[in-house]
């Protein structure tokens, strides 16, 4: 079993020695590292020990006791930060994790890609429109979506009105984690409005209709929810990739009871597949702090890169610490995921393993909108599952971009969503997100699948059957 003690020296600003790709070019220097001065003298927005508790948890995904529920907006937006934004999205969330929680009976654990999810890698570093070029768009923390010179330049003053909104979305979070909105008994308030009359609700009522009833035999048993906060709060925990490392590394703090750095911008970060070169400066910053990461791997990676950037990220073999996102397209998945499931586990790694199956089943519809068709991304979830249950392997977790929100920006689900009906609700300032229908349908799905994960009844299938 290989080991590596990266014994090299690390230290929060040493990834700015190392090549570097996906940042922008900032033309006044000077206001960049004002910013960022300004930024490390902030209050943080997590606390180390927030960030070991959910290190905790993950360790019992890993040993495959429960289940990792991640997912959130593909790029935050300043123009869209709202309370009932924020409430709509973490309604969504609690219905999908007591779907799993109840159907599967597995624990689940809650990690939001928002509050600074505000970066995004782009395939281009600029956008052609009518014979104009322009920087594209980097998300809200880096430029504006709008197509002028202006807006596309990068602003180093955006880094402060992402901490702000940051800053105000946990705030928000926290209170409805911790102020009884996530009382079990409030199952039925879940419901969002526009999923009323969808298939799934008639689905999900049920369900909450057997948790009320469940409840009550326990107050009849004097077992009452008032008095056992684990059935009135959950554990709500926040995750982005880190990709602008400047911003970061303000916000990586010594922790005092442990000495341990820790980047307190979000209690989870993770690589993307577009930086997760071993010797550039994004692997050498989350190298280094204590966070739980997760690591974005597709059907690119060979195996040998992967098992090195365990080595480097993970170098101790600590359960909780390393999440591999994997990303590999449903039409993939079943060819590259079992050698990469094979390596890991001959090496006796103790990774996480979720699926990302939103990344890989990108297309640009014929109305020329870039969306994801739903059975796509249904076939890869059950891909996954299946050949974890081949390789004897567990399933751990699914990471989605999705909304509370009515939008339509992926094809297909209950409503049938065409090419034609993109044009309805297109929202989205980067990529397609699930809507709040099609999340819990997906919730459905995963459960059917944990369940029979976990019960030992789904029996290694021909990889070939998930096709």
């Amino acid at each position: 079993m290989s080991r590596r003690t990266n014994a090299v020296k690390w230290s929060p600003d040493s990834w700015r020695d190392k090549p570097i790709v996906q940042v922008p070019e900032y033309p006044d220097a000077k206001a960049l590292s004002e910013v960022e001065a300004l930024l490390a003298s902030f209050p943080p927005l997590v606390f180390a020990g927030e960030a070991r508790n959910l290190k905790r948890a993950l360790a019992q995904v890993a040993g495959g006791n429960a289940f990792l529920l991640q997912g959130g907006d593909c790029a935050e937006s300043f123009a869209e930060h709202g309370a009932n934004s924020i409430r709509d999205f973490f309604r969504l969330f609690l219905q999908m994790a007591v779907v799993l929680t109840y159907a599967a009976a597995s624990p689940v654990v809650k990690v939001g890609r928002i509050a600074g999810q505000f970066a995004k890698p782009r395939s281009s570093p600029t956008e052609k429109r009518g014979g104009i070029e322009l920087p594209a768009y980097r998300g809200d923390i880096i430029n504006g979506t709008e197509f002028t010179p202006q807006a596309r330049t990068p602003d180093p003053r955006r880094q402060l009105e992402a901490y702000r909104q940051s800053a105000a979305t946990l705030n928000l979070l926290r209170a409805f984690a911790t102020g009884g909105y996530a009382n079990l008994a409030n199952a039925h308030q879940w419901m969002l409005s526009f999923v009323k009359d969808s298939p799934q609700s008639k689905r999900y009522q049920e369900l909450a209709t057997h948790l009320t009833d469940a409840l009550n035999f326990m107050r009849a048993c004097g077992i009452d929810p008032e008095v056992h906060p684990e059935m009135r709060t959950t554990d709500f925990f926040t995750s982005h990739e880190a990709l602008l490392l400047g911003y970061e590394q303000a916000f990586t703090r010594v922790d005092s009871t442990t000495g341990d750095w820790y980047c307190t911008s979000g209690h989870m970060l993770w690589v993307g597949d577009r930086t997760r070169q071993s010797n550039h400066a994004h692997i050498e910053f989350c190298r280094g702090i204590k966070n739980p990461l997760g690591l974005k791997t597709g059907p690119t990676q060979t195996s040998d890169e992967l098992l090195k950037l365990i080595d480097i990220l993970d170098p101790h073999n600590e359960a909780g610490r390393l999440t591999l996102v994997c990303r590999m397209g449903a039409d993939k998945a079943a060819e590259h995921l079992p050698r990469l499931i094979r390596a890991v586990k001959r090496e006796g790694r103790n990774v996480l393993w979720s699926c990302d199956p939103m990344h890989g089943n990108t297309i640009t519809s014929v109305t020329g909108y870039k969306t994801r068709p739903f059975d796509q991304i249904l076939k890869e979830v059950r891909t996954f599952f299946q050949v974890h249950a081949a390789e004897g392997t567990y399933a751990g977790g699914v990471h989605l971009e999705m909304t509370g929100q009515n939008v339509t920006e992926c094809t297909g689900g209950a409503r049938a969503i065409s090419d034609e009906d993109l044009n309805d609700r297109y929202h989205t300032v980067c990529d397609p997100r699930l809507n709040a229908e099609q999340s819990l349908d997906l919730a459905f799905l995963v459960a059917d699948l944990l369940k029979g994960q976990r019960q030992g009844k789904a029996k290694p299938a021909p990889v070939a059957a998930a096709l």
